[in-house]
Order: C-alpha cells, then structure tokens, then sequence
C-alpha cells in the first residue's frame, strides 16, 4: 500500500505547450518513487495515454459539468473507493513537485494524524520538455530564484491531507476558481490543523496562457467560477493562505508571527463577514496612504 495518492483532472493535451508543462508534472509525480501513486481523472485527449505511459490510474467517467469539467467531490470519493492511502494530495498538472512533497506527507502522517498542508508556489517560465536528472531540483531551486517569482497566497495549487478528513464536498468544478478559497475556509473551521508548508515544500508552476479557456480568460473570469464561490457560501468563505495561523516547519507545528496584514486580515472575518476579504483592506491602505501624502504636502 503506498503511503500517498496524487490525484488530479489533467488538461487536454492538445495544446503543444499545455502538453509540455502537463508531461513535465507528471513526469516529476512518477519520480516520486512507489509509495507514491497517481490517478488522472477525465475522458479528454490525451489523458488515457499519460496515464498509460506513465504508469498512473485513470478514471475517465468521473462526474462532470455539462463541459466535461470534473467535480472536486466525486474525484476525491473515487480516489478514496480506489486507493487505500492514508495520506491523498489534489494537484493542478501544471505543478513540478519533487522529493519533499511526499517526504512531509509522511512525516505529516506520523506526527500528527488529521491534517491539512497547504503552500505557495513559484512561477517560471518553461517551455520544453525537462531532463530529470538527479540534479534537476537544486536547478530549478537557482533557476527560481533568478527568473522565478514566489506566487502570492491566493493561490494554492495542492493540498495534502488525511484521508480521514473532507468527508463533505461541495460538487466544486476543478480548475476554477473558488473551490481552493473553500478548501482552507472549512479545514479552520474543524479542530485538525490547516498548516503553510510553503517553506518545507518547494513546488514550480510551470507559466501558461488561458487558450484552454472559453475566450482565452483566466479561470477566476468564468461563470463556473462564480458557481464555485457560490456553492462555497459566498465571498465571505474565501479565504487564502495569508488566514492560516500555523506553519509546517521541519516537522513541527510552529505558530505564524501576527503581521499588520494578518491582523487586518483577520479584523476583516470578524467584523464584517459579509463582505469579500480584502476589500476592508483596500480601503484600510487607501486611507493610510492618503494620509501619508497629506503629510508630505503639509
């Protein structure tokens, strides 16, 4: 029995650089050695013959929109039926993970039982398919911090988690937005930790357009999106990685430090949990700068 599943929804692999990224991902999961296992889920082209060629579980008949795009609840209720993990992983194909990822899942597991572990990406630009070489993640580590950029805690491309946990799904669309905000809204609201493994877990996404998209849009722009957001309970059950409080670091639980921006961030729920967050923050600064500049012109 291996010790964590991957499971995702690839793309079409229609597209030549969308094909690239999403061989290079995988790729990347199959050198995760044999604890660890992956099924791919959707019926489009392509994804039947990765899974073959890389040796991963497909399940094309997995419940969709009226698009074909799959729902989050009923990939994570088959990847359960399908595998008897005790650790499970929902990753966009788009996402470079190396020997680290499973490394804190075990150690995950072990450490503490029911858990959550979420984290930031770094974006770099690649456009071919990647030799991977054992040298292969101290390079991308240079290559990140030369042309790379560290993403902002909005967006969360994995999570890893006890099988034992998210029991209740929404019948979020994958690859949209929305879904994601969800995932680390509930995980606070239960009494198993939700941690920021951004500096344990080093991860690349690899950059693409939109072309995949209806009018070329990014995913957030889209009406399934707001279907997401919807099924969520609204703008108010948005959250992002800035609202988690613990960290995953070597091994540990470790509290965040309490910056200004948490602080507001956190006034923001309390106070007013209807609104959006972040537009009483907006607000906030736009007032703290205006009131600086009046300053600079007394």
């Amino acid at each position: 029995m291996s010790t964590l599943t991957i499971f995702t929804a690839p793309k079409p692999f229609v597209d030549a650089h969308i094909t690239i990224i999403q061989r290079n991902a995988l790729r990347s999961w199959q050198m995760l050695g044999a604890d660890v296992d992956v099924i791919l889920y959707g019926n489009d082209s392509g994804i039947g013959e990765a899974a073959a060629e890389f040796g991963f579980g497909h399940v094309p008949d997995v419940a969709a929109n009226q698009q074909g795009v799959p729902y989050l609840n009923d990939m994570l209720a088959r990847t359960r039926a399908l595998s008897a993990s005790p650790v499970l992983a929902v990753v966009n194909t788009d996402i470079l993970l190396f020997q680290n990822f499973a490394e804190n899942a075990r150690l995950a597991l072990e450490t503490l039982g029911d858990f959550m572990l979420v984290g930031r990406r770094w974006d770099l630009d690649i456009t071919e398919e990647l030799d991977f070489d054992p040298q292969i993640e101290s390079r991308l580590k240079m290559d990140t911090q030369t042309r790379g950029q560290l993403k902002s805690p909005t967006a969360s491309d994995y999570f890893i988690f006890s099988r034992t946990v998210l029991n209740e799904i929404p019948n979020f669309t994958i690859g949209r937005a929305g879904w994601d905000s969800w995932m680390i809204y509930h995980a606070l609201q239960q009494p198993w930790p939700v941690l920021d493994a951004t500096r344990e877990i080093f991860i690349v996404h690899q950059n693409h357009d939109y072309s995949h998209l209806p009018n070329g849009q990014p995913h957030y722009r889209h009406p399934e999106s707001e279907r997401n957001v919807a099924l969520g309970g609204g703008d108010r059950n948005m959250y992002d990685q800035t609202d988690l409080r613990l960290s995953w670091m070597g091994g540990k639980v470790v509290p965040k430090p309490l910056t200004w921006y948490r602080l507001i961030r956190s006034l923001e729920h309390r106070l007013h949990p209807g609104e959006k967050p972040g537009r009483i923050r907006g607000r906030l600064f736009g007032m703290v700068k205006n009131y600086r500049q009046g300053l600079r012109y007394d």
